[in-house]
């Protein structure tokens, strides 16, 4: 027998208490729907999405300041397509750009450089949110423009780090889907170290059978009884992880308490840019004020986020929240749990 075909018997017979494992990678979710996993577990395994979608858990003030930005500063904001779409408080920035403000996507911060570059008249602001993987681009992008004196380039950052996040939701689940890519940059020793906390959980990739080994060991290890970690993934993800991206980040930002959507201020869990950096901090730069950010209270996303309900159990999913007209975050993404949900089926 395959191993995933043993995985699949393993979670297909399983019929002990109820267990709750969450994965925190927006890619996690659509593949779990797209191999038809969720289908086929039983019910007493509960696979919930948790805030793996870097949108999803950006606030609603980040959003209130690039549109400040946009509106009240006249700044070119550069961005990933998904942000484009995410309401703030009042507008988004699909709005704020039907008003005139000029808002580009962009496949990449070095490429939102290029663009400042080659329009010196105009102030270039890529909006930079995500995690492990995908603050060092950014980074790059203001070490380069920082060598070559380019001073109307800067980011808002909105960057986050995994680790603090296991220890705010150590009570949603009894073992993580630890993401992939972010593993390969912070390497299999946090996690280890989230063991020592009581917090479990299995590194794994993106495939079928890698995602129905990894389920299958967290249930064979939760019944244990013991907190436990295991890499999945190995072929990709490392012990060490990837020295040079933790290195660039420790010597140009610092840690900081942050606001993560739904779940509320995680402490030393964002990233902001050492002082030295300040020509290309939007926030220094452009001296933004202190946003409030006010959620449509109709938007459940940060219930979603935390793992205590399900896309499905909000009263406005697929009811006034679609992809096409989203109230939150989680519907606008492509890596989003309501967007998943919305696409492959609402019947689980």
């Amino acid at each position: 027998m395959k191993a995933a075909e043993q995985a699949a018997a393993i979670l297909r017979g399983y019929n002990g208490r109820k267990i709750r494992i969450m994965e925190v990678c927006g890619t996690h979710t659509h593949e779990i729907f797209k191999q038809g996993i969720r289908k086929m577990l039983p019910e007493n395994i509960q696979v919930i999405s948790g805030p793996g979608c870097p949108v999803c858990v950006t606030p609603i003030d980040y959003i209130d300041e690039a549109v400040y930005l946009a509106l009240e500063k006249g700044c070119t904001i550069t961005t990933f397509g998904d942000l484009i779409r995410v309401p703030g408080s009042e507008k988004s920035l699909a709005a704020a750009r039907a008003e005139g403000a000029a808002v580009k996507p962009v496949y990449s911060p070095l490429d939102a450089l290029e663009y400042a570059k080659d329009h010196p008249e105009e102030q270039v602001v890529f909006l930079s949110v995500g995690f492990e993987t995908t603050t060092p681009p950014s980074l790059m992008a203001v070490r380069q423009a920082k060598a070559e004196g380019v001073m109307n380039f800067s980011i808002l950052t909105a960057n986050k780090t995994m680790d603090n996040a296991y220890l705010a939701l150590k009570d949603s689940a009894d073992a993580f889907l630890y993401p992939g890519h972010v593993s390969t940059i912070s390497g299999t020793k946090i996690y280890h170290d989230l063991m020592d906390q009581g917090i479990s959980g299995v590194v794994t990739g993106f495939t079928g059978p890698e995602l129905l080994t990894a389920l299958a060991v967290c249930v064979k290890k939760v019944q244990e009884g013991r907190p436990f970690f295991m890499n999945c993934y190995p072929r990709v993800v490392t012990d060490e992880g990837s020295p040079a991206a933790r290195k660039l980040a420790a010597e140009m930002t610092d840690l900081i308490d942050s606001e993560w959507r739904g779940i509320g201020v995680i402490p030393k869990s964002g990233l902001r840019l050492k002082p030295e950096c300040a020509d290309w901090d939007a926030r220094v730069k452009y001296d933004v004020p202190k946003m409030e950010g006010r959620a449509n209270p109709a938007c459940r996303c940060g219930s979603v986020l935390k793992g205590d309900i399900l896309p499905t159990e909000c009263k406005v999913f697929g009811n006034g929240c679609t992809p096409e007209h989203p109230i939150g975050a989680c519907m606008v993404s492509g890596e989003g749990a309501c967007a998943a949900f919305y696409k492959y089926g609402r019947d689980f």
